[in-house]
C-alpha cells in the first residue's frame, strides 16, 4: 500500500506506508485507553477491514506464543493487558515499587504534597499547572501519600505524605525537610519582574495593535 506526496517542484512521489502489524503495535503501545478499529485505521493508514483482521491475528499470535500480555477487544476498543496468570508478579512490582523509579512528574507532585499538606488534588494541579489525577493514583498505590480527610469548604479529599515516605527519604519528621527559601528567587528580582510585566501589560492595553502594525503582522498572529 502506498500514499502520494508532492515535492516542492510538484513531482508526485510514491511513499511506502509502514507495515500494518508493527504500526498497530506501535500505536497500541503508547495508547492510554482502548482504541477502536476506525481510530486505529486512521492512525496507520489502512482500511478498517484490514486493520480488524490484523488485530485479530495479533491477538491470536500473542496467545499462541504464551506472551505475558494479550491484546483484547473490550467495550469496542483494543488495548494491551497483562495476562491473568501473571497478576501476582505485576501486583508485587506495583505495590513494592522497588524496581521502577518515580517519574519527574511524580516527584514534583510528591514534593507539592509534602510541603503543602494536607492538600487537595485540585490544589496540587493548580500549583503544577497540569492534571495530577494519574500521578496521585501512582503515589497512593506506592504508599507514599494517603487520604487525610476532606476540605470543610469544598468537600474535596485531602492528601498527606505517609510514614513510608519519611522512611524512604531518610528523615524522621516533616520538620526535617529542607527549607524552600534558599531555592526561591530573590524578592527584589521578583518585584522587578512583576513591575516589568505590569508595565508591558499597560502598554499593550493602551495600544493593542501597535506592534502588529509596525511589523506588518496581523493581530491574529
Amino acid at each position: 500500500m502506498t500514499e502520494v506526496s508532492t515535492t516542492d517542484e510538484g513531482e508526485m512521489l510514491a511513499v511506502p506506508v509502514a507495515d500494518l502489524r508493527p504500526s498497530l503495535e506501535a500505536v497500541l503501545m503508547v495508547a492510554d485507553q482502548p482504541l477502536d478499529s476506525v481510530g486505529l485505521a486512521t492512525a496507520v493508514g489502512y482500511p478498517v477491514g484490514e486493520v480488524e483482521a490484523a488485530l485479530s491475528a495479533l491477538a491470536a499470535e500473542y496467545t499462541e506464543q504464551g506472551r505475558g500480555f494479550e491484546l483484547r477487544n473490550v467495550a469496542g476498543g483494543w488495548r494491551y493487558y497483562t495476562c491473568e496468570e501473571y497478576a501476582a508478579v505485576v501486583e508485587g512490582f506495583v505495590l513494592e515499587g522497588q524496581q521502577a523509579r518515580l517519574t519527574q512528574a511524580a516527584l514534583e507532585t510528591l514534593a507539592v504534597v509534602a510541603y503543602k499538606q494536607p492538600v487537595s488534588r485540585a490544589r496540587v494541579s493548580a500549583i503544577r499547572g497540569v492534571n495530577v489525577d494519574g500521578v496521585m493514583r501512582t503515589l497512593l498505590t506506592r504508599g507514599l501519600v494517603e487520604e487525610a480527610g476532606q476540605d470543610h469548604e469544598t468537600g474535596a479529599n485531602l492528601y498527606r505524605t505517609t510514614s513510608y515516605f519519611l522512611e524512604r527519604i531518610g528523615v524522621t519528621s516533616l520538620d526535617d525537610l529542607p527549607e524552600l527559601a534558599p531555592y526561591l528567587p530573590d524578592m527584589d528580582d521578583f518585584e522587578d519582574e512583576l513591575e516589568r510585566v505590569a508595565s508591558h501589560g499597560t502598554t499593550a492595553e493602551a495600544s493593542p495593535t501597535s506592534e502588529a502594525t509596525s511589523t506588518g503582522d496581523t493581530v491574529g498572529e
